[in-house]
This record gives C-alpha cells, sequence and structure tokens, in this order.
C-alpha cells in the first residue's frame, strides 16, 4: 500500500505540474504570448517605517476618542516608549494588528511617515485608516530612486491654496496628467476615529483607460518610497494642544512588481533585497525590462494587451549563439528583423551565417544549417590566384592560361612554363592543339617521364633516415607544429593533394590553421624523393616553415618540413613546448 500511494503522489504531482504549465497567464492555450500582470498585494505589510516622531519619550498624557461621532467620548492615556503595553510605535502602521494597534506621534505641529518599499512598483493605492481625527491638510510623496529625490504624489487639505500653493481640483486634465493635484476630499475631522484615506494614482487620470500604451502613466504610478506628511490638524474638538497627536492604525500600500507585462509572478527577493519577476516572453531582468541573451531580433517593448511584444531568437542557422541587435537593419526591413549574428562558427559568415566564409564554398548536399556545409575550396596553390571561389560552383579564380575548377591545368592554347608566377604560357601558332596541359611546371624530364632520376634526387634533398629529437630550440624555429591525420590523397600536377584532418595545432602561424579537414598540399618531386614519407591513414607529427611556400595562405609541406610518425609521448612535452612560447620563450631571430 505505501508503494501505491507513493506512485499516485509522484502522478499527482506530475499532472499538477502539467496544470501549471497550461495555465501560465503569460501564454494562451495554443502556447502563444499574451499580456500578463503580476497579482496585486500590500507592499507594506510587516515592512518597517521611519517615523520623524512618536509619543513616549519622554512618557505624555495623550487623550483620543473612542467613538467615531461622539465628541464627548475622549479618554486618556499615558503613552511611555519604555512600556510594550503602553507604546505606540511606528511598528503599528504595519503589523497584522489592524485597528486594534496604533502608531501616535505626540503633541507635534507637524509629522511624517516614510516607507521604503524594497524595489520598483506599480502603486494601485495609498491608504492611511487613523486612530485620530483626520489631518486637516496631508500630502503624499513618492519617490523613484530609493529616496534621494521626492515628488508630489497627492495633497489633501481644507485649504489648499494656503497650505500648498495650488488650487482645489476635482478632476486632472491631459495636459497634467503626471502632476500631484490638491483635494479637500477626505479632511472633515469626522469619523473622529476610524477615518480613512485613500489615494488612487489613475483615478480620474483621463488617460488611465489607456494606461498599457502610456509611457507617461507607467512612470506616474512607479516608486521605490513613499512619504506621508501630516502638515496640520483640526482645532476645536475639545482636545488641547498638549494632549492631541496624530493617530494612524494601518497603512496599506497596494501594488505590483514593475514586469511591463512579461511577467504573472514576481519571485523571492534578488540581489540587493529587490523581488525579481519571473520572466515570460523571452525577456530578462528584475522588471523584465530587456530581452534575453541570443533573443533581440527586434527591439524590446513593454507588453500591451493587443501585442504581448515577445522577444524573438536571431536567425543564425545553428552557426552561433550570439547576436546584436541593428535599429538600421531593423528599419531596412521593415521592422521585421535586426539581429546580426556575431562569432559565425563552422566556416559561415554574414548577417545570419548564411554563406561561407572567403575560402569556403557551399556543399549543396547538405542544409546551410550543417556544420559541414561549408567546404574548402581546394585551389591549386600555383595555378590560382587566391584561396577564394564562388560560394556556389566552387570555381577558383585562375591565373591567366590556367583552366579548371581548382586551376590545376593549363587552357587551350597554353603550355606549361618554368615559373610559378605564369605558370601556363600561350602556345605558338604553329604548334596550338586542342589538348589541355597540366600543371607541371619546374619538373623539367618529370614531365615527360613517369619517375625521377636518383641523380636528381641526391641533389633535391637529402632525406633523414636517423631519430629527430625534439626540443625547445627546433620548435621555435619552425612556423608551425601540428598533430595531422592523412585521410586521402589525389595527384594534381606537380602536386599532391592530402585531405587532412588537423588533430591538433602546436604552435600557430601568422596565417591561422583551424582544426579538422582542410587540404594540405605537397610538392610531387619531394614526395617522390623520398624527402617526405607519408601514408594515408596515418598521423604524423607535422613541422614546417611557410618561407619556401608559394602560397602561405595554403598548408603545404616540401623538402624543409617534417612528418613524423605520430607518438602519443609528444603529446606532453609539445604542450609544454606551447606554453613556454606562450610566456615569450620563443625569441624572434
Amino acid at each position: 500500500m505505501p508503494g501505491l500511494w507513493g506512485g499516485l503522489g509522484v502522478l499527482l504531482s506530475l499532472q499538477l505540474a502539467l496544470l501549471g504549465l497550461a495555465s501560465d497567464p503569460c501564454y494562451d492555450a495554443a502556447r502563444r504570448p499574451r499580456y500578463c500582470l503580476p497579482e496585486p498585494a500590500d507592499l507594506a505589510a510587516g515592512r518597517p517605517v521611519q517615523a520623524s516622531a512618536t509619543c513616549g519619550r519622554p512618557p505624555q498624557r495623550l487623550c483620543a476618542f473612542r467613538h467615531p461621532g461622539d465628541a464627548s467620548s475622549r479618554r486618556c492615556r499615558l503613552c511611555d516608549g519604555a512600556d510594550p503595553a503602553a507604546a505606540h510605535p511606528a511598528a503599528y502602521l504595519t503589523d497584522a494588528g489592524g485597528e486594534a494597534t496604533c502608531w501616535q506621534s505626540g503633541p507635534v505641529a507637524n509629522a511624517s511617515l516614510t516607507l521604503a518599499l524594497g524595489g520598483r512598483f506599480e502603486l494601485l493605492y495609498v491608504a492611511l485608516r487613523f486612530c485620530s481625527p483626520r489631518p486637516h491638510s496631508l500630502a503624499l510623496y513618492k519617490s523613484t530612486d530609493h529616496g534621494h529625490s521626492w515628488t508630489p504624489f497627492q495633497f489633501f487639505s481644507a485649504r489648499c491654496h494656503q497650505a500648498y500653493g495650488l488650487p482645489p481640483a476635482s478632476a486632472v486634465s491631459k495636459a497634467s496628467d503626471h502632476e500631484a493635484i490638491c483635494t479637500a476630499a477626505q479632511t472633515d475631522p469626522t469619523p473622529l476615529v476610524g477615518g480613512l484615506v485613500a489615494f488612487m494614482p489613475l483615478a480620474s487620470r483621463p488617460l488611465a483607460r489607456a494606461f498599457e500604451y502610456s509611457p507617461v502613466l507607467q512612470d506616474w504610478v512607479t516608486a521605490t518610497d513613499l512619504r506621508v506628511a501630516l502638515d496640520r490638524r483640526h482645532r476645536g474638538l475639545g482636545l488641547r494642544g498638549r494632549e492631541a497627536s496624530y493617530g494612524v492604525s494601518e497603512l496599506q500600500v497596494g501594488g505590483r512588481c514593475r514586469c511591463n507585462g512579461h511577467a504573472a509572478r514576481c519571485g523571492a527577493a534578488g540581489p540587493g533585497g529587490a523581488p525579481q519577476c519571473q520572466c515570460r516572453h523571452n525577456t530578462a531582468g528584475p522588471e523584465c525590462e530587456t530581452c534575453r541573451a541570443f533573443y533581440c531580433d527586434r527591439p524590446w517593448q513593454r507588453a500591451t494587451p493587443s501585442d504581448a511584444h515577445e522577444c524573438v531568437a536571431c536567425e543564425c542557422n545553428r552557426h552561433s549563439h550570439r547576436c546584436r541587435f541593428n535599429m538600421e537593419l531593423y528599419k531596412l526591413s521593415g521592422r521585421k528583423s535586426g539581429g546580426v549574428c556575431l562569432n559565425c562558427r563552422h566556416h559561415t559568415a554574414g548577417r545570419h551565417c548564411h554563406y561561407c566564409q572567403p575560402g569556403f564554398k557551399r556543399d549543396l548536399a547538405r542544409p546551410i544549417t550543417s556544420r559541414r556545409g561549408c567546404k574548402a575550396c581546394q585551389c591549386h596553390p600555383t595555378g590560382a590566384v587566391g584561396t577564394m571561389c564562388n560560394q556556389t560552383t566552387g570555381q577558383c579564380q585562375c591565373k591567366m592560361g590556367v583552366s579548371g575548377l581548382t586551376c590545376n591545368r593549363c587552357a587551350q592554347g597554353f603550355q606549361q612554363s618554368r615559373t610559378a608566377h605564369i605558370p601556363c604560357i600561350r602556345v605558338q601558332e604553329v604548334m596550338t592543339t586542342t589538348a589541355a596541359y597540366p600543371l607541371e611546371w619546374n619538373t623539367g624530364a618529370w614531365g615527360r617521364m613517369s619517375g625521377i632520376n636518383s641523380t636528381e634526387c641526391q641533389t633535391h634533398c637529402s632525406p633523414s633516415h636517423g631519430r629527430v629529437h625534439m626540443n625547445l630550440r627546433k620548435y621555435c624555429k619552425k612556423d608551425y607544429v601540428l598533430h595531422a591525420q592523412l585521410l586521402a590523397m589525389v595527384e594534381s600536377g606537380e602536386w599532391w593533394q592530402f585531405t587532412t584532418s588537423v588533430l591538433a595545432v602546436y604552435r600557430q602561424r601568422q596565417v591561422p590553421i583551424r582544426r579538422g579537414e582542410q587540404p594540405l598540399w605537397v610538392p610531387r618531386q619531394d614526395l617522390a624523393c623520398g624527402c617526405l614519407r607519408l601514408q594515408v591513414g596515418k598521423a604524423y607529427l607535422v613541422i614546417g616553415n611557410d618561407a619556401e611556400s608559394p602560397d602561405p595562405a595554403r598548408l603545404v609541406l616540401d623538402r624543409n618540413s617534417l612528418a613524423l610518425p605520430w607518438r602519443d609521448v609528444w603529446a606532453h612535452k609539445l604542450r609544454r613546448f606551447q606554453q613556454q612560447n606562450r610566456r615569450g620563450n620563443c625569441r624572434s631571430p
């Protein structure tokens, strides 16, 4: 039986969780975003209030009325701050005692109450329940910067002009929609006890019905602190001045977290004690006042009942997780998209990482969202002008007289030359044929025979048959040090092109070498003479220089390079050399 009850409990919890997701006020049943607000709460409940004056220090005799309409029900008691039973501290304003407890100021001409709300809130009402006759003049002030400055919120007085220099007003004009007014309402001394002074910031405001579309009114109801100034008491009520006092039994402030229409709940206090909105609609921040990272394809906006203004993710085709917003692009797109992707990966580029970076072309067999959607152009190091090719066709830009997708042969009417700068020269008129010559320059008889004689190889290079000892001095002399595996090879004129997987880069050259698959070029003669001994499928420690390379932008191995069969014990030593290089131990000659 315990197992059955435990299983039912788990099932019930799961059902409640799913119900909570389905009833998220910020989304409708179809999971479309919609305007939402946190529930209102009493922001003053249990919070400390600072009073400018409180009776009981020293003990003093104060009088108050016991019945709301009977002036003869006056009763006098001793207020003693040292005696909890006879004290009337400011904590009584926001405690759970309600009208049973009462703060009293003592016989002062005026007093003030200051309440720090603990964060930025949108206020719905402010209410004070008096345990003394209501004051002749009362002013409310608010602060939006945690008490550094104060703004009038509302004035109450039977004589507005004399007390506050304002004419009495019962309505607010559109021009003064965000200004405080003075009213004589709620200033009558009766009832003598239990009288209420209440203020609703949006009441009688002309644009209150369009509150969610009015930034002026949104700022008008926003506050971090509230101050009540009790400026004058009524006279002639049968109370002597030294026995009369301001008395307030309850201070209530109704409001909600300022979440800009993007949250229905306000969670536990964040850093500094301020409440934190539980943001929805891909927004973030204490007040949901900004978009989440990567959700900035449109500018942030406050939600409204007609449009939730959900933050939208940038379109980066799965090649980036970072983006920024550009207002000019947003306007040019007809206010549809303004996101710009940052740090595109997988050899992609562009605002949406939607095309290949220079030196790479689209693999049309894969979607642009694929990690392998772009592949290297593989332009011939001698026949091509550079490493870039057409994004769609893969056609490299060939030198004069050179043709082929990768610029690896002479065009019709051209023949091989003996210089890499002009690899193909025009054939004399009498010798013109329709054949296309492969790029096999600087090879002499190599272009007409299938092999190279031993004498030519002896003068070309001296292969090392002994063990090569790797040290920091040799490491620093080279432009790059790699751990690479050879995957495939294909002949291309006087070159062999290897498809190489770079597994680790231990020394980086000026033109960076990236990890992953890329072409590696080896002169045909260097391979035939044994200057380099390479075998497809094996891993090598590749050490080389760019000084003799026809194009430093490509990865080229020649007779001056080293390709040693990889040994796992080298990894630790090479990482140590790499660290010493970063500390500056490899000095330039």
